[in-house]
């Protein structure tokens, strides 16, 4: 099975630029069709997360039509910068969104890997937060199915990243989190979004990770008072391989043309 991950895509209006800087539609359409051309193809595409910026009808709007050529299935992941009543009336025909008012998380069960979607959202908030009332519906989906191997997917990474200004709107009830998911050796990668950076963490008995932003990149700055920033680095995702008997393995792709590939070989000796 194999997972593109895309993430942050933080579209705005049709038009209009993040920041006054970033087209994050002209950055996502880029992103998909890299997704399209990729050989094998995904099985499924998972968005952890701010898919839009400012949780706007017409930018879900815009969403949809930009990842409507996708070949694979997509599947959404609130982050912070989304609504989640204007994302279940964006999909009115996906199955998978609960509509009863509450919080969008959901499994996945359509392929080997079992998918866990884990609504992280606090309404008003940069940050994220688990309460007891969503770590029991974790715990219950996890138990259902102990020996399937499975992914849990959320916007905020469940772990302290050093880059000081993302960390202070990072995740309340990331310890309760490992708790649960301690008890639950199945889970073989917990991925998410909100750091616009490829970062990876030994974490609760696990591997957790975050995935590039297809549009623009959170500053790498580690120092304790480091500012809020962003800078145009190359975008990209990550595509995630589960092989039965093997696990899941992760890379990272870069959107965007370069020269190559380029043999190791000239003719039949190869190049030292």
């Amino acid at each position: 099975m194999l997972i593109a991950q895309l993430t942050d895509t933080h579209i705005k209006p049709r038009g209009r630029l993040a920041y006054r800087q970033v087209d994050t539609a002209a950055c996502l359409e880029r992103a998909v069709a890299a997704v399209n051309a990729l050989d094998p193809r995904p099985d499924v595409v998972l968005f952890t997360g701010d898919l839009v910026d400012a949780g706007r009808p017409e930018e879900y709007g815009l969403f949809r039509d930009l990842t409507g050529p996708l070949k694979a299935p997509a599947i959404l992941v609130p982050g912070n910068h989304d609504d989640r009543g204007a994302m279940v009336a964006a999909w009115p025909d996906d199955p998978r969104l609960p509509r009863d008012g509450g919080f969008l998380h959901h499994t996945v069960e359509d392929w080997p890997v079992r998918l866990v979607v884990l609504d992280t959202v606090e309404p008003g908030s940069g940050a994220g937060r688990l309460c007891a009332e969503r770590l029991a519906w974790l715990d219950a989906r996890l138990s259902e199915q102990p020996d399937r191997p499975t992914v849990l997917a959320l916007h905020h990474p469940p772990f302290a990243t050093g880059i000081a200004h993302m960390d202070r709107i990072g995740l309340a009830g990331a310890d309760a989190l490992a708790t649960v998911v301690r008890r639950h050796p199945q889970v073989e990668r917990a991925l998410a979004g909100h750091l616009h950076r490829p970062i990876l963490a030994r974490w609760a008995g696990t591997v957790a990770s975050t995935a590039p932003s297809v549009a623009h990149q959170v500053a790498l700055d580690l120092r304790p008072d480091g500012p809020s920033a962003f800078v145009m680095e190359p975008p990209g995702f990550q595509l995630h391989l589960w092989r039965d008997g093997e696990g899941i393995v992760s890379h990272t792709a870069v959107i965007g043309a370069f020269d190559g590939p380029y043999p190791f070989f000239d003719g039949d000796r190869l190049i030292d």
